[in-house]
């Protein structure tokens, strides 16, 4: 495949058939729905079915007394520990799907030619440091007396929102440069991620581990400035 965009026969566009689009138009203004509504009866029904609904999923109880122990000291204290460990498993579940995504996107570059080695090389290196970013929450949510096998809410919910991000990257026909815009999205978000967590850490009183965190943080944002210089410069060269 070539490993840029380039001019072809798209139909997508309404320019591309204006008569058509206008016999379009008419038709939906024509043909009325099968079941009546507007858009203030839908919002009305997604309050409806929040209001009714359950939530995505709970933060389990610690599952030894160790655990139990932690967890009830902190409660005493005034301190809610399932908030942090809630956003442990978030963490831990986004680092899980970065390591896939740059196993993915590694594959996509060494499958594309004129790849850089050097590029090769820092994809590798930024992978490695993703999986050891998972460890690192992993030791951090076992120091709290948590169980890292088990999913959180905020955990079920980033790996619903990271789905796409994957998509995109294990798409063939994706191109390099759209797949390195795609794992930007996901090193912005977790940079944002990783300081949350290093701020709540400290607010719970884990000064520990929110200094363990800030190692964790660096890379990332070397991750994100590398990422983006690659777009950029991979973008640019197809102007030319």
């Amino acid at each position: 495949m070539q490993n840029k965009v380039k001019t072809g026969l798209n139909m997508t566009g309404a320019q591309m058939s204006p008569d058509d689009s206008e016999r379009m138009l008419d038709a939906a203004l024509s043909i009325k729905p099968d079941v009546k509504g507007t858009t203030k009866g839908i919002a009305e029904q997604r309050r409806l079915r929040v209001v009714e609904s359950d939530q995505v999923g709970s933060v389990p109880i610690p599952g030894t007394a160790k655990g139990m122990m932690k967890t009830a000291i902190n409660k005493l204290m005034g301190k809610q520990p399932e908030v942090l460990i809630d956003k442990l498993g978030e963490r831990l579940a986004f680092e899980r799907s970065g390591t896939r995504l740059y196993e993915a996107l590694i594959a996509k570059a060494e499958a594309l030619d004129g790849t850089p080695e050097a590029m090769l090389r820092d994809l590798r290196h930024f992978q490695k440091e993703e999986a050891d970013h998972m460890q690192l929450v992993v030791e951090a949510i076992e120091r709290l007396g948590a169980d890292p096998t088990a999913q959180t809410p905020c955990a079920d919910v980033t790996g619903v929102a990271s789905m796409g991000i994957m998509q995109v990257i294990t798409d063939p026909r994706t191109t390099l440069s759209q797949s390195l815009n795609a794992i930007l999205m996901a090193e912005l978000t977790d940079n944002a991620g990783w300081e949350l967590l290093i701020e709540l850490a400290r607010q719970a009183g884990q000064t520990e581990i929110a200094e363990a965190f800030g190692k964790a943080l660096k890379q990332e944002q070397h991750h994100l400035v590398t990422v983006r210089a690659w777009l950029e410069k991979d973008l640019t060269s197809q102007l030319s």
